[in-house]
């Protein structure tokens, strides 16, 4: 072998520091950006607020907005995923710090509620050693991801039989709310039942139906079930709606998840007849850099100047990734408004077949830039306020070669049931004419497909439910 020199031809892309700075402002969720706002204003001195109250910005759809100053957009729209990693949350700051009233605003677990009755009941303290291990073997339900003879070996305890912890586990039963510490769901009505009083109008029948024939309950002729049980239909049919007045997951509704609210980032409001997008300028401020405090440094020593001319470099980059950032958003919230707007008229069911590459087409950008730009985002609107994923529905191809929303399907769907006959359910056949007749022709199937993602049982349920 010998050496030798060869030139080779290539293409490669490099990021710099300043684009990777603009694609990652543009992926983030408005908590994410204000926390990396606050971030940078405590670590570049030259950085402030602006105090004059910002401008509306309203769009026309038939151009997007153009950069005020004239500076050169941020070329921020190519294929990231082979480069930057997936959006992901910053590293908590100071910023980040909730104050001390959140902190112990936290609601009651199951498990705190389930202790405050258990310290308030007499039991001997190894009986408390397996209540506390029932406690801890339930999950957010109230059912016991344990049973009584793992418990028992987990305990490990010489002097402790089984029948002692059945014993305990029928007193924890007896516990609030209604229904926990059941194996499945068969014993969770059953403990309801029970705890019922006894001049509760067919209780007994009830509980024979949960206890014996609680599968064929959705699908069994009430006739036959009657027959089975030795009751009249009238008995079963209150026997039934005894059954569903019952929680079947009694410990959801303790320590229900904290309500999380949303910052909308972008407002859409109707005036003079024409919609209009306007940005949330309280989710990402008008930033500006102190000139007085760079005149002051300016005049200092060599190592001044070069601090400040570092400094001044990244606040003029984060200002035009942040103005970036801003005017991205804003031209794929207006071209969502400009498909959408049947949806703000009249509600789901006016929603038109839209994908990310239908947007990315009109607005000049790459389709992973609007997936960026539309991840995490929220609009609001006189409907409600929704994230800007939801807005893009697929296509539903109709007999007529004509494209229909799934999401118009699916309000269609819900519409036409909750308008229904509770005596005479519509089939998928006649949910599927009626469509027709509202210029929505699609196939049988896919009416069936949509009512099982809306958990919407087939008509003979329906009748036997209602």
């Amino acid at each position: 072998m010998k050496q030798a020199l060869q030139l080779k031809l290539g293409q490669q892309l490099a990021l710099t520091p300043q684009l990777q700075q603009a694609i990652k402002l543009l992926q983030l969720s408005t908590v994410d950006l204000q926390q990396i706002i606050e971030e940078t204003l405590e670590s570049n001195a030259l950085l402030e607020r602006e105090n004059e109250q910002p401008e509306e910005i309203d769009l026309d759809f038939a151009e997007a907005t153009a950069s005020e100053d004239g500076t050169e957009d941020l070329a921020v729209d190519t294929v990231w995923e082979d480069v930057l990693p997936s959006s992901t949350p910053p590293t908590p700051g100071p910023a980040a710090e909730a104050d001390f009233s959140e902190q112990d605003s936290e609601e009651e677990s199951l498990r705190d509620h389930l202790l405050w009755q258990l310290n308030l009941t007499r039991f001997s303290d190894t009986d408390r050693l397996i209540a506390m291990a029932l406690i801890d073997a339930i999950d957010s339900d109230g059912r016991l991801t344990q049973t009584a003879d793992d418990i028992h070996a987990d305990l490990g305890l010489d002097d402790v039989d089984l029948d002692e912890v059945l014993a305990v586990l029928h007193r924890l039963q007896h516990f609030e709310p209604p229904g926990i510490f059941a194996a499945d769901l068969r014993e969770c009505l059953l403990i309801q039942l029970r705890q019922l009083p006894t001049d509760t109008p067919c209780r007994d029948v009830a509980g024979a139906l949960v206890s014996r024939h609680l599968a064929q309950l959705p699908t069994a002729p009430p006739r036959q079930l009657a027959r089975k049980l030795r009751a009249s239909e009238r008995e079963l049919n209150s026997a039934i709606q005894l059954i569903r007045s019952l929680d079947p997951t009694p410990g959801a509704s303790i320590g229900s998840e904290r309500t999380e609210y949303v910052t909308p980032d972008v407002f859409v409001r109707l005036s003079n007849g024409r919609w209009q997008v306007e940005l949330n300028h309280e989710v990402a401020p008008r930033l500006r850099v102190n000139e007085n405090y760079v005149a002051l440094l300016s005049d200092g020593s060599a190592a001044d100047r070069g601090y400040v001319k570092e400094q001044l470099q990244e606040a003029r980059w984060f200002m035009k990734s942040l103005q970036s950032r801003s005017e991205t958003l804003l031209k794929v919230a207006a071209k969502i408004v400009e498909h959408q707007k049947a949806f703000l008229e009249v509600g789901e069911i006016g929603m038109k077949p839209l994908v990310l590459a239908d947007i990315a087409a009109e607005v000049d950008l790459h389709e992973s830039t609007v997936s960026r730009a539309t991840t995490r985002k929220y609009m609001h609107t006189p409907r409600g306020t929704f994230e800007l994923k939801y807005f893009f529905s697929s296509r539903v191809m109709g007999d007529e070669g004509d494209d229909i929303a799934s999401t118009a399907i699916k309000a269609a769907i819900k519409q036409l049931v909750a308008e229904e006959d509770v005596r005479k359910p519509l089939s998928d056949s006649k949910l599927c004419a009626l469509l027709k007749a509202r210029d929505m022709t699609v196939a049988r199937r896919t009416i069936a497909k949509y009512r099982e993602q809306l958990a919407i049982p087939p008509s003979n349920e329906r009748k036997r439910l209602n």
